[in-house]
């Protein structure tokens, strides 16, 4: 039913404009902004996240309402192309048809909101499926759409879990999907949409990655140990662009890594809805299993140089204390581990060249931190690696709509990034029209030119 509505409504919904399609998003960023409160505590009830994350999810949400808005206007305005005297020639963008929009619950509030404003700014109907473990926040988001005037055959929303998903972008009516998620899901999803008869549809996926941090021996310790703690442990770790390995000069390892011991003890677990926590639980029993099964391999693999204290009262979730192991080899790890484990791997100058190579290697290429005062080894480290986002002397996380656009390459997405001035035209196909006016009698703008 959400499909056929969809398919149904699409045309009238393109026809309609981009002004009126605009106004729309910037009506229901208003809405957010109005709803905030509300939307923070279905974020850490249903999602475990704190209140500053879920304060930072509402604010992003809004931006991407306001910014894609102001970039359809811009860019899906009909462009008059030159042609021969006689001849009008016209570009324009429009809606594919219908968008899969299926987004992770990390995010259940941004990326949401995300996929779907832009899917529908473009001049698409949108099937909606969030994260089986979010459902009441996406919920709200699409009632307050509706209020702002997205029609409800045009914005459907379609919870259950992945194999709804499966079925969704199986179905040939579906013209393209948005997909945040796990690199293994993605695949699935591509190989699903080759398979189909019928036209070859976008895939717009932005997945995971083994995100490193290179810290070298004149980094300012104090900031290093800042800037790790909020890229690998904040929102419990569960972050696509979270820190996940931090490649650290041997001649400062010791020292830094004592430092990120003292403020790892100073963090508190706990209820995500007390002002006072910092970290929250994971989001389900399996997480934290896996996390478990990790740990107890890094525990024979590798050193264990630091760990948090579990929250004293840990029946508000699925608690797992934020750890930090050394290892070896870049290649001991096989895949992204989603949660707050840390692992360090000391390098020494002349090893440079391997740790490029391993980071390559991997496949992934997400997002990457450098934490050096030598301008020319950040440039060499971001020359030398495949990775989408790269930050220097800063955190990795928590990217700004407009500000740093947002996607990775390799095993870590296709592409366009997200909240960049390239992502809105891959939501549409373009159609140009190119009209001989002469045959209906000239150009009559020829006749009516004044003389000077």
């Amino acid at each position: 039913a959400a499909l056929a509505a969809a398919s149904a409504a699409q045309p009238g919904w393109d026809a309609l404009g981009v002004e009126a399609r605009a106004a729309c998003l910037e009506r229901l960023a208003e809405a957010l902004e109005a709803n905030c409160g509300e939307l923070m505590g279905l974020v850490a009830a249903e999602a475990g996240r704190t209140i500053d994350d879920g304060l930072s999810e509402v604010r992003e949400a809004v931006d991407f309402c306001r910014y894609y808005a102001q970039q359809a206007r811009a860019g899906f305005a009909v462009k008059r192309l030159p042609g021969p005297t006689g001849e009008v020639n016209e570009l324009s963008l429009h809606g594919r048809g219908v968008f899969a929009c299926i987004s992770p619950w990390n995010f259940p509030v941004a990326i949401f909101t995300g996929q779907v404003v832009a899917a529908l700014v473009a001049g698409n109907t949108v099937v909606a499926k969030p994260a089986e473990q979010t459902p009441l926040v996406a919920a709200q988001i699409v009632r307050l759409a509706h209020a702002a005037g997205v029609p409800g055959e045009v914005l459907n929303l379609l919870p259950g879990d992945g194999a709804v998903g499966a079925q969704l972008v199986a179905d040939p009516r579906v013209r393209g999907v948005a997909f945040t998620g796990g690199t293994d899901t993605a695949r699935r999803i591509q190989q699903s949409l080759a398979e189909r008869d019928g036209p070859i549809v976008p895939l717009i996926a932005e997945t995971g990655g083994l995100n490193c941090m290179l810290v070298d021996a004149t980094a300012l310790p104090e900031q290093v140990v800042d800037d790790v703690i909020i890229s690998a442990f904040q929102s419990a770790g569960q972050r696509c662009s979270a820190l996940r390995v931090m490649y650290l000069q041997a001649d400062i390892a010791d020292s830094v890594l004592a430092m990120l011991a003292g403020a790892m003890a100073e963090l508190r677990l706990g209820d995500p809805a007390v002002f006072a926590t910092d970290i929250g639980p994971v989001i389900d029993l399996g997480a934290r299993q896996n996390l478990e099964r990790h740990a107890e391999r890094m525990d024979r693999e590798g050193r264990l140089v630091a760990a948090c204290e579990p929250p004293a009262d840990g029946r508000g979730g699925y608690f797992f204390p934020p750890r930090v192991y050394e290892i070896e080899r870049l290649d001991q790890l096989e895949r992204e581990v989603f949660g707050p484990i840390l692992h360090v791997i000391r390098y020494r100058v002349e090893e440079l060249p391997q740790v490029y190579e391993a980071i390559n290697a991997s496949g992934y290429g997400l997002t990457l931190g450098v934490h050096s005062r030598i301008d020319g080894f950040a440039r060499e480290v971001f020359q030398a690696t495949r990775v989408g986002n790269t930050y220097i002397n800063r955190n990795m996380v928590g990217a700004i709509v407009g500000v740093n656009p947002f996607g990775g390459q390799g095993l870590s997405g296709t592409g366009p990034k997200a909240g960049g001035p390239h992502y809105l035209p891959r939501f549409a196909t373009e159609k140009t029209r190119t009209d001989n006016v002469v045959a209906k009698g000239g150009n009559t703008q020829l006749f009516n030119l004044e003389e000077e």
